[in-house]
């Protein structure tokens, strides 16, 4: 995993999976690294450098650590490891270098617990800047998720006064993702 936050929290996420905790969240920590800058995702300068000596050899490791140790322990088939940030990243760079936050068109890596695998869900034009085919939107992901959790994703909880909202805000599992 590495000596160092990420990989000792990617090792403990899969420590918790072995001994039953249903759902992990780890997130990259924000350190100084190298004199390179900011280990963060949020690449608004220095995208490149930063991307190819920090965060992607980082992520590298870490991700391909857990997944084959999670394998490794026969927890894969039933653990669901979700890859993902928040947004994309503009198709354009900009003048520091940088690439700002794009909403039209992001990414998610899904694998294990459930998952197709080796399938591609959607393509974007040649920019990456849109969706082409198969957009996804936030509220189907979510019931994807809720639907390989074994969760109706058409379930409703009552608000406070009373009033049910849909946990998945009315979208449909991708059943294409689904092996």
């Amino acid at each position: 995993y590495g000596r160092d936050l990420f990989g000792s929290c990617m090792l403990t996420a899969r420590r918790l999976v072995e001994a039953g905790v249903k759902f992990v969240g780890v997130t990259t920590e924000s350190q100084l690294n190298g004199g390179i800058g900011a280990g963060q995702w949020d690449t608004h300068s220095n995208n490149f450098k930063l991307l190819k000596n920090f965060n992607l050899p980082t992520l590298d490791r870490n991700y391909s650590a857990l997944v084959d140790d999670l394998a490794d322990h026969g927890l894969l088939d039933t653990t669901l490891v979700v890859l993902m940030g928040e947004m994309g990243r503009t198709p354009t760079v900009n003048a520091r270098a940088g690439r700002d936050h794009w909403p039209q068109c992001g990414f998610s890596l899904m694998i294990g617990g459930g998952i197709r695998r080796g399938h591609v869900h959607g393509t974007t034009d040649k920019q990456a800047a849109y969706p082409e085919s198969h957009p996804v939107k936030v509220r189907d992901f979510v019931a994807t998720i809720y639907q390989l959790m074994g969760i109706d994703p058409h379930m409703t909880v009552d608000d406070r006064q009373g009033r049910p909202i849909a946990i998945a805000q009315g979208g449909e599992p991708l059943f294409d993702v689904i092996g």
